[in-house]
């Protein structure tokens, strides 16, 4: 499809189609929170949805927010996250969502960058960060409390929601925000989203109701869902991942349920048994990891059953119904067996509903992709970044390939260019980088989006990603090595907690490897190995023996060059709070660098 026919693509403006849907669906509920006090899931209709964005919009016009204005969300997800984000859209300022795990020296980057001048937190912790800028910040003039539960500090310019929207609106703030309704554009700025740097000072994505309208447009076309489908959200909706599908999740009807905590995500998901829910790599290796780890424990009888079970699974969904072949009759009869079985309860994990769960952040391992899908779980893996408005290709129903990010979405185009940059072109394609002109000029080259990321598209169009350009690193012998396709091959061990390779203008390659310490103490229990501490057990010869032996057997297919030759274990995790992994769970590789120079050094000097 050639990208000029994506404006003939029926969508509407974002604002308008949230307050339509109020109409549409009225008493049916819009979006869900969890009460925690009586542990039960609390929803809001749409008709209560469209009340409190109007009442929010009026406060914003009452507050003097202005047309095109800067307003920000500081807060984890809750159903208050997206009625601020529309309210603000509904008065046409422009969100700002900053990572409610942002320190505050991040947050006080976006709010002068953007001259931020009202601020919306969740909890107490961000309230607080927020209210020490307040004291020296010459752009921030207000805080809004999303919650409650915050204990506000004396002083005029911090409020609770309620308070702020418990204004009586007067006739001229009721004309503006009709007049601003009706004045709506395609060309507004929607949203600025501050890119979590990993390589360098975060930049302002600058998405507009375009790139939003094509966007959810294009997965409308792809995905067959209705509003009798129900969403948990879980990842934060400051990323334009999780965002982005909340908001094709209000547009299609779709009941949405926020998760508060992410470590409470594997109850969750078995109390609200969604039907759809994005998700990202980790959550696929983690599981993986634990189920293999439940076969090992399991009587060969039992072992024998679910390798048979996993085996027909393998193939109806894998070499029949994937590639779109008709599925014999002794198949199906097979498949109802092993599914009673064994695979039933597999998917039990997820909730047991699950039709399908877009898969993006970073590439998720072949092998686990199919493992995934021979007991019926349908992982949509996908590729996009915030300057794309997130997903730029994935995988179709059927014909995709476990190996790729599948193919561009409807009026999308990526083609492939120097030094094989992954190069798109399409509705979703951000305006620019907010007040970075130059920056914005090195990213575009005849039209086309680069974005950084090394790749190749096979004779069927699937997109296979090789790695992150910026990540490669040349070893001082001149070979160039792919880090993150090192770590995916070994993230998948269940000793294995988090890893990072270290190798640039160095003579051979090294890694910092995370354990994981509830699998490490249990094999120490199990093989009558003594310790004090973490930091005792990371250091016992058997432990580093086991590991070398793990290396060892995970990089057989790697050529000699890419191979780790020497790793540390660590003791602690790469945390957010700590600066090493972005809020989207991607390695700081500068920050581990630094941080860690020492055991590096070390690592080259033995």
């Amino acid at each position: 499809m050639k990208l000029s026919n994506i404006k003939r693509m029926n969508y509407k403006h974002l604002v308008e189609e949230l307050k339509e849907n109020s109409q549409r669906f009225q008493n049916k509920n819009a979006v869900y929170a969890k009460n925690d006090q009586n542990n039960t899931w609390e929803g809001m209709s749409w008709l209560h949805f469209e009340t409190q964005v109007e009442r929010l919009s009026k406060a914003l016009i009452h507050y003097g927010i202005n047309v095109q204005q800067n307003v920000a969300i500081f807060s984890e997800n809750m159903p208050n996250w997206i009625i601020a984000d529309a309210a603000i859209m509904r008065v046409r300022a422009v969100s700002i969502p900053i990572y409610a795990t942002n320190s505050k020296k991040e947050v006080e980057y976006v709010i002068n960058d953007a001259e931020v001048s009202l601020l919306f937190v969740g909890n107490q912790n961000e309230f607080d960060k927020a209210f020490e800028l307040l004291q020296t910040s010459e752009y921030l003039k207000g805080i809004v409390a999303l919650t409650k539960s915050i204990q506000l500090k004396p002083s005029s310019s911090v409020m609770h929601l309620d308070d702020f929207m418990a204004i009586t609106p007067t006739e001229q703030v009721n004309i503006e925000l009709q007049k601003r309704y009706y004045e709506r554009d395609f060309e507004d700025l929607a949203s600025i989203i501050y890119t979590s740097g990993t390589t360098g000072e975060p930049k302002g994505v600058m998405l507009d109701y375009h790139n939003f309208g094509g966007a959810l447009a294009a997965h409308d076309y792809e995905l067959d869902l209705t509003e009798k489908d129900t969403s948990l959200s879980f990842l934060p909706l400051s990323h334009i991942y999780e965002r982005s599908w909340a908001f094709f999740c209000l547009k299609k009807g779709i009941e949405v349920y926020f998760n508060q905590d992410p470590k409470k995500i594997v109850d969750v998901i078995k109390e609200v048994k969604p039907t759809v829910m994005c998700t990202v790599p980790r959550i696929f290796e983690k599981i993986f990891a634990a189920i293999q780890d439940k076969r090992k424990e399991a009587s060969p009888t039992k072992m024998k059953l679910a390798s048979w079970a996993l085996g027909v699974g393998n193939n109806y969904y894998n070499k029949h119904k994937r590639l779109g072949k008709s599925i014999p009759l002794g198949l199906q009869l097979k498949l109802k067996i092993a599914d009673k079985l064994v695979l039933s309860k597999l998917r039990e994990v997820f909730g047991g509903n699950i039709k399908f769960m877009p898969c993006g952040g970073a590439p998720l391992v072949a092998d686990l992709v199919s493992f995934f899908h021979s007991f019926g779980l349908n992982i949509k893996c996908g590729y996009g970044l915030t300057e794309t408005t997130a997903t730029a290709t994935l995988f179709g129903d059927t014909h995709f390939e476990f190996n790729s990010a599948g193919q561009p979405l409807k009026g999308t185009q990526i083609k492939i260019g120097a030094n094989n940059e992954i190069l798109v072109k399409g509705p979703g394609v951000m305006k620019g980088y907010y007040k970075k002109p130059l920056e914005t000029a090195k990213v575009f080259e005849d039209g086309w989006f680069k974005t950084g990321d090394a790749g190749k598209l096979d004779h069927k169009g699937n997109l296979i990603i090789t790695d992150r350009i910026k990540d490669l690193m040349k070893t001082s012998g001149g070979k160039y090595i792919a880090p993150q396709k090192l770590e995916n091959a070994l993230i998948t061990d269940s000793f294995i907690e988090q890893i990072a390779v270290i190798g640039d203008q160095q003579k051979y390659v090294t890694a910092l490897a995370v354990p994981s310490f509830e699998n490490l103490k249990k094999y120490a229990l199990e093989h009558k190995i003594s310790f004090q501490d973490v930091e005792d057990l990371i250091s016992h010869n058997q432990i580093i023996t086991l590991f070398e032996k793990r290396f060892e057997d995970l990089q057989k297919e790697f050529s000699k060059f890419e191979k780790i030759k020497k790793f540390t274990l660590l003791p602690k995790e790469f945390t957010i709070e700590t600066g090493e992994i972005t809020a989207t769970l991607k390695l700081k590789r500068k920050v581990i660098q630094h941080k860690y120079q020492e055991l590096i050094d070390k690592m080259y000097s033995e």
